[in-house]
């Protein structure tokens, strides 16, 4: 079982937006378990957050833009980007201004800091979403396209063709996560002359100079384009070197716009939320069809997630049979609502009952047309629930477990004789003080049937 992870302490970095040229101070901190990576908005009032989520990408134009009840995140991808390459899950980024800051057009400084930090594993399973069968994504438009198919761990290879004989075709391979750093992490973002034109008459790229963005001459640049550039980027001089890109700046690859293109992938596919496990393949990647492609994978992983029915072996010996139920739980017939346990680890659960025509609760709970009680089948969860807590003190047969709160409950499908109920309990929250908080779902017949969120705790007896 991978375990989430979070960094151990805050860290700030201080830098300018690419676009907007505003300094922005930026804050990673630690996240519980299942936060994922959150922007804190802190310049603004009740210092809204905004998830890192497909859902609320609004514009790509230059960056991957994104904005929750009007509050906007500008460029965060390459931040993104080193919070996937560095193998986290769960972490707050502070921010007092809406554009995070560009640094030198990369992730490396974002992956130092993140590294200086340092990481601790979580009490919490990772969420990894198995890739079945091929998944893809095309922009007609542009030819872009994005795919993903199975794979045994996360890797990506990139494509580009940008037409141009300065720069032409180039591939870019990250073979696993764990190269990210070394190989994909330094590559600079960049822009061709005649994309840089543009943006300087629309006002943009304000905090652009020749130290964050690599820029390919793909034309000649005229006397006034060259004043122009000048004063943009606050130099005196400004030359092409003989590989066809502007002064002041040395390629740390021959392919580092193909890496470049490679490392915005892996941050705008941060946006679907869970890991993935597959081989990613994008075709002259941009970050419009990256994030549709985010958005799309987002909404098949979600319709799994909530038909997903885990598929036990009934048939093998179980954990714990109706006899080591009994010398650990003090419920009993007719109240006693689980036979068998099927298996257990520290963070869940997973216990089984079969409901027949011969259970007491039938004699007035519709006889005509029996249908198992949903407030019984929520104390069957609870009792699976129970058998993990008390699993935690060497003597259970000296405990009782009493409710505290029940929430999020959802009956979904009825439960009717002859159905075999499996119930599974996961910890949403480590085990403190006795207190249990879990998720509990219950399945019969292929189909989720109910779910709850427990809370419970055990006390000594009296």
């Amino acid at each position: 079982m991978v375990k989430q992870k979070t960094i151990k302490t805050e860290i700030s970095l201080t830098g300018v937006g690419l676009h907007t040229g505003k300094e922005v101070k930026m804050t990673f901190k630690p996240a519980p378990v299942n936060n994922g990576f959150t922007f804190v908005r802190v310049d603004l009032e009740g210092q809204p957050i905004i998830e890192a989520d497909a859902n609320y990408v609004v514009n790509t134009q230059r960056g991957t833009n994104l904005e929750k009840l009007g509050v906007k995140i500008q460029t965060p991808e390459h931040v993104l980007a080193a919070l996937i390459g560095c193998d986290l899950d769960n972490v707050i980024i502070e921010l007092n201004a809406s554009e995070l800051p560009i640094m030198d057009g990369s992730s490396k400084y974002f992956v130092e800091a993140l590294e200086k930090a340092g990481f601790e594993e979580q009490n919490a399973k990772r969420n990894v979403y198995v890739v079945k069968e091929v998944i893809s994504f095309t922009d007609e438009a542009s030819g872009s396209e994005i795919l993903v198919m199975p794979s045994d761990h996360y890797c990506v290879t990139a494509m580009v063709d940008f037409g141009t004989k300065i720069l032409g075709t180039q591939n870019a391979n990250m073979k696993s996560i764990a190269d990210f750093k070394t190989e994909i992490s330094e590559s600079r973002t960049f822009s061709f002359l005649h994309e840089l034109e543009s943006l300087l008459e629309n006002g943009l790229i304000k905090g652009g100079d020749l130290n964050n963005a690599i820029v390919y001459v793909d034309k000649e640049i005229s006397a006034s384009t060259m004043e122009n550039l000048k004063v943009a980027f606050g130099k005196d001089e400004i030359t092409v070197k003989p590989n066809g890109i502007l002064d002041n700046l040395t390629l740390h690859y021959p392919n580092e716009a193909a890496r470049h293109k490679l490392l915005d992938v892996v941050g705008d596919l941060a946006l679907i939320g869970t890991r993935i496990q597959g081989k990613v393949i994008a075709n002259k990647p941009g970050h419009f069809v990256n994030t549709q492609f985010a958005k799309k994978m987002a909404k098949i992983i979600k319709i799994e997630q909530r038909n997903y029915v885990p598929v036990y072996d009934l048939h093998q010996e179980p954990l714990m049979d109706i006899h080591k139920i009994m010398a650990v739980l003090p419920h009993r017939p007719p109240f006693l609502l689980i036979d068998r346990i099927i298996e257990m680890s520290e963070t869940h659960v997973v216990g089984m009952k079969n409901v027949t025509m011969n259970e007491n609760f039938f004699v007035g709970h519709f006889p005509e047309a029996p249908v198992m009680p949903g407030v019984l089948i929520v104390e069957a969860m609870a009792q699976t629930g129970g058998i993990l807590v008390l699993s935690t003190v060497p003597d259970p047969e000296n405990y009782l477990t009493y409710f505290m709160k029940i929430d999020n409950v959802k009956f979904k499908h009825k439960v009717l004789p002859g159905d075999t109920l499996i119930f599974k309990c996961d910890l949403i929250t480590p085990i403190r003080r006795g207190i249990c908080h879990m998720q509990a779902n219950a399945y019969a017949n292929g189909k989720l049937v109910a779910e709850a969120e427990l809370m419970a705790q055990i006390a000594k007896k009296q």
